[in-house]
């Protein structure tokens, strides 16, 4: 999949939005946040997992870091049947390689989403746009609308870093 298939989505959903492509990368959080010059926390990260090879996209802040244990807790397993996602699976399952992972769209129709509570700080996101140097900027109503995702608390708390 291509930043064309995510723009295509952002043309269907009417949400009025461009993506931005930067000559640098934007790969990470912090080089996102750099290139655009807005807070880490404004950045979507988009990470995927597979829990008892279900695949699942966590929609979080780049200023934090999602906790496998509460995506257990989510699915009632142990948390050895939760992996990240990796290499082919990313691009066979999600439709993207790492860095590049935008909240939607992805290549398989069955991807739970979770959106996480610390992006209700921000009014303006910043996400993955479908290649290594694409954004573009969403509202966190738009991101729920588009993904159908509910809130939930899946990062680490601050003492169990």
């Amino acid at each position: 999949m291509t930043p064309a298939d995510v723009q295509a989505r952002l043309d269907q959903l009417g949400f009025g939005t461009q993506i931005i492509f930067f000559e640098s990368t934007t790969a990470t959080s912090q080089q996102a946040a750099d290139n655009i010059g807005c807070a880490l926390g404004q950045i979507v990260k988009s990470i995927c997992f597979l829990v008892k090879d279900h695949p699942v996209v966590v929609l979080t802040s780049g200023a934090e870091r999602v906790d496998d244990r509460k995506i257990a807790a989510l699915y009632g397993v142990g948390r050895k049947h939760v992996s990240a996602a990796r290499g082919d699976d990313l691009v066979e399952i999600f439709g993207y390689p790492a860095g590049s992972v935008p909240p939607f769209p992805h290549r398989s129709p069955h991807i739970d989403v979770y959106i996480d509570r610390t992006l209700t700080r921000w009014e303006q996101l910043y996400a993955a746009g479908g290649a290594h140097n694409a954004i573009f900027p969403i509202t966190l109503e738009q991101l729920q609308a588009a993904t159908g995702a509910a809130l939930s608390d899946v990062v680490k708390d601050a003492q169990s870093d």
